[in-house]
């Protein structure tokens, strides 16, 4: 019995998983852009965690390229800044992918804008069969509509591959809190919470469309620091880390 009970707890707790990774985590320390040691560090940890055998995609951010939210305070067209976004997210896309081959991980990256000379489409089913076959799936271009964040494009697409959680990784800090840690650091961090709970306290764990889908369709996630190494597959393995977002029941 003790030799069955270690070989389970040497199994990942979840068969197929939505990483969302900011894109502020492939930035360099002063500026913007992408770090390569960053982007290596985040592709070994990637790739330990897809030799573990489980289903893994990932959707990436913009945020060290830019922001449209920033372009829109200063007067530009709200759909321009956000399609400006998705493809700033296709850029980091294609080099963590690069990263992820020159380790040895097969990595397809699907793109809800059609540019087929670098990407494939983004279709639901080549996406599934992707994963069935052991690559890493990186989506990008978001939703491939203004107005919807990388947050909801994650919730979307963990929801439409079935994705049993999102990990939401933080490159700042290692879970929620009810004020910013950083500022403040009395700050509480939360072990757990209810999608209601984040939305009625206004927590920045993703935007509010991305919370409510999770919601409606009982998807949990699970807010961790992405700077410690191991994290993600602390994660997998069902460690208690970070903070847990669920329904009540």
């Amino acid at each position: 019995m003790a030799e069955a009970d270690t070989v389970n707890e040497s199994k990942p707790r979840f068969h197929r998983v939505l990483l969302k990774l900011s894109g502020e985590a492939l930035a360099p320390s002063q500026g913007s852009g992408i770090d390569p040691d960053a982007l290596g560090l985040i592709a070994q940890e990637v790739k330990e965690v897809a030799a573990l055998g489980l289903e893994l995609a990932l959707v990436i951010g913009a945020g060290n390229i830019l922001r449209g939210s920033e372009y829109e305070a200063r007067g530009m067209d709200r759909s321009t800044a956000d399609q400006m976004g998705m493809l700033a997210t296709v850029i980091n896309a294609l080099a963590l992918q690069n990263a992820l081959e020159q380790l040895g991980v097969r990595t397809r990256v699907l793109s809800a804008i059609a540019m087929h000379s670098m990407c494939e489409p983004y279709i639901l089913r080549r996406a599934i069969r992707h994963l069935e076959k052991g690559r890493v799936v990186i989506f990008a271009a978001g939703t491939g509509n203004p107005y919807f964040t990388t947050d909801t494009a994650a919730s979307l697409r963990a929801m439409e591959i079935g994705a049993e959680v999102i990990l939401k990784a933080s490159h700042t800090v290692d879970g929620v809190y009810d004020r910013d840690p950083i500022r403040e650091p009395n700050a509480r961090r939360f072990d757990r919470l209810t999608y209601i709970e984040v939305l009625q306290k206004n927590l920045k764990v993703m935007d509010s469309t991305a919370i409510s889908m999770c919601m409606d369709n009982d998807l949990p996630i699970i807010v961790f620091n992405l700077r410690k190494p191991g994290n993600i597959k602390r994660a997998v393995m069902g460690e208690a880390i970070g903070t847990k977002v669920e329904s009540g029941r």
